[in-house]
């Protein structure tokens, strides 16, 4: 026999056999040809393929740096959530890291079933549909003087009196200048979906 047996390889990695037999069978060993465990390549296999989080003990190699924006990112969703989360540059565990992944999962889900009930839309079509709702707001106000001038005008040639007028034309212009100046107002009003 060129390497280990199923029971020294155990006893090499502080496993029961039945753990071994399981990671023969799922492919996470390196085998000679006469069947024997290669215990170094298996290591390494091992070490590349088991969940850190499905492990009794905790690694031993050296685990590959993870991305700042990665961290980041992980300590953003824990905090969102009231967790607790990692100190800026303080690195983060294995387990903060999965806990934000599944909290980030169920988040994920929730979005996906609310716009599947409809409670959601997507945000190029709210922005579409507040334009075209401004737009119908804005062209009413600006036909507005036309439709009310000549009614303000006999109201306000009755109410002064003593033949006192007030000219349609004269009301008009001057409903639409301010008009116009409000809408120039509101305009500058940019509504923000973030």
């Amino acid at each position: 026999m060129v390497g280990m047996s199923e029971r020294q390889y155990a006893a090499h990695v502080g496993l029961s056999r039945g753990a071994i037999q399981k990671a023969k069978t799922a492919g996470r060993l390196v085998l000679h040809e006469d069947g024997s465990i290669d215990p170094a390549a298996s290591d390494r296999r091992r070490a590349e393929t088991t969940d850190p989080s499905k492990t009794r003990n905790a690694p031993d190699a050296k685990l590959k740096p993870v991305p700042e924006a990665a961290v980041a990112a992980v300590g953003d969703t824990l905090r969102e959530q009231g967790l607790a989360a990692p100190a800026v540059g303080g690195g983060t565990t294995f387990l903060q890291a999965k806990t934000a992944n599944e909290v980030m999962k169920a988040q994920e889900r929730r979005l996906r079933l609310q716009k599947l009930k409809g409670e959601l839309v997507e945000r190029a079509r709210a922005e579409t549909l507040m334009f075209r709702l401004a737009r119908e707001e804005r062209d009413a106000w600006v036909t507005w003087p036309a439709r009310v001038a000549a009614l303000m005008a006999a109201e306000l040639t009755a109410a002064l009196g003593d033949g006192i007028g007030v000219e349609v034309a004269l009301m008009q212009k001057v409903l639409e200048s301010h008009v116009r100046a409000q809408l120039d107002n509101l305009a500058e009003i940019r509504p923000g979906l973030g």
